[in-house]
């Protein structure tokens, strides 16, 4: 009887001890919720510049704190200062983008009813019947998704403008996080991985796919996607085109989508050239679109993500605007990182169901 007592007291301590944890762990989640853009992306530069920290500290094995500090300044230099600098011309170019359309200087109607009236007389008897010739429908239509995406961009700027004090909190709390994930992070993830109750294989496997995804995801999607944006950006500088780095901020993001692309960007303007007779800047963009932005995505992402970590294109596509809708700019990374982790924990339970041996058959 004593025994049982004590086993029943064990048992009640064990489950009141387990919902404890829970409890605490998400109050912790809770707490850093506000601030999980920070601690999002200072774990995912962790562990993207992680070699560039070890190759540092293998030159200084004593000095953590210096090659940290110094892997801080190498993402600073290459990745933020830069991203700022975009950001700060991406603003101004969207307010000029904003007064243009306000002022009617800027009219998608009038481009459209130029491309309409130097179409062919067989191309708009096709668009008659496809139900499509309806000029004044379609000109409202366009003219009130001007209108949407233009207050769109104000509203967002004005936010930014109101939010600078928590962006900056933000920004700081990032680079603080980072140079501890930076210089602590090996004895954290082993923190983590004790903590976790999983059979040491799973562990491990888990734990480098999680890291796989991350750098595969940063190098294979972002990198692409700032590189096809900036060619993008300068072929529409050298064509003379109003706000380049807008559209090529544009064109990056819609790069991260497969099956859509930047060309949803530069067909339309190769389009609006050659049907109002500037023929050789229409097939000059074209031909730059098709063998140099389409082709960035064709050869240096195999290069950079590898065959281990590639996933279907409707999964990148729905995991990403799945994770826009849920986490705005930051599911750009989380929504990708989630699928292939959802792939990749199926593939380990599969894989570890194939390889344990077969139960004995009743006797």
């Amino acid at each position: 009887m004593k025994l049982s007592a004590m086993a029943r007291s064990s048992r009640l301590e064990d489950k009141f001890f387990l919902l404890l944890l829970a409890g605490v762990s998400v109050a912790f989640f809770w707490v850093l919720w506000p601030f999980y853009g920070a601690v999002f992306w200072g774990a995912v530069f962790a562990i993207v510049f992680n070699s560039l920290f070890a190759r540092l500290l293998r030159k200084m094995p004593l000095r953590r704190t210096l090659a940290a500090l110094l892997t801080l300044a190498v993402i600073l230099v290459l990745v933020i200062l830069p991203v700022g600098l975009i950001s700060v011309l991406l603003t101004q170019e969207a307010a000029s983008v904003y007064q243009r359309v306000q002022s009617g200087e800027l009219s998608l109607t009038r481009y459209f009813q130029q491309i309409h009236s130097a179409l062919p007389a067989w191309v708009t008897g096709l668009l008659e019947r496809s139900g499509m010739g309806n000029l004044g429908l379609i000109q409202d239509r366009l003219s009130d998704s001007l209108t949407q995406g233009s207050q769109y961009i104000a509203t967002q700027a004005l936010s930014i403008g109101q939010n600078a004090f928590d962006f900056f909190v933000s920004f700081f709390i990032m680079l603080y996080l980072l140079f501890f994930f930076l210089r602590d992070g090996s004895a954290l993830s082993r923190r983590i991985k004790e903590a976790i109750p999983l059979e040491g294989d799973i562990k491990r496997r888990l734990f480098a796919k999680f890291t796989t995804v991350i750098r595969a995801t940063v190098k294979g999607n972002i990198v692409v996607a700032v590189l096809q944006g900036a060619l993008g950006g300068l072929i529409f500088w050298f064509l003379g085109i109003h706000a380049p780095v807008l559209w090529g901020t544009l064109m990056a993001f819609l790069s991260l989508l497969p099956a859509v692309g930047a060309a949803l960007v530069w067909i339309p303007v190769a389009i609006y050239f050659l049907t109002t007779g500037a023929l050789w800047q229409g097939a000059l963009l074209i031909a730059y679109g098709v063998l140099v932005i389409g082709l960035v995505d064709n050869i240096m992402r195999p290069v950079l993500v590898g065959k281990d970590t590639k996933m279907p294109d409707y999964v990148v596509l729905v995991s990403t605007i799945g994770g826009m809708s849920l986490f705005g700019l930051n599911g750009f990374v989380i929504g990708p990182a989630i699928a292939a982790m959802f792939m990749s924990a199926w593939d380990i339970f599969m894989r570890a169901r194939e390889e344990s041996p077969a139960a004995p058959p009743p006797a």
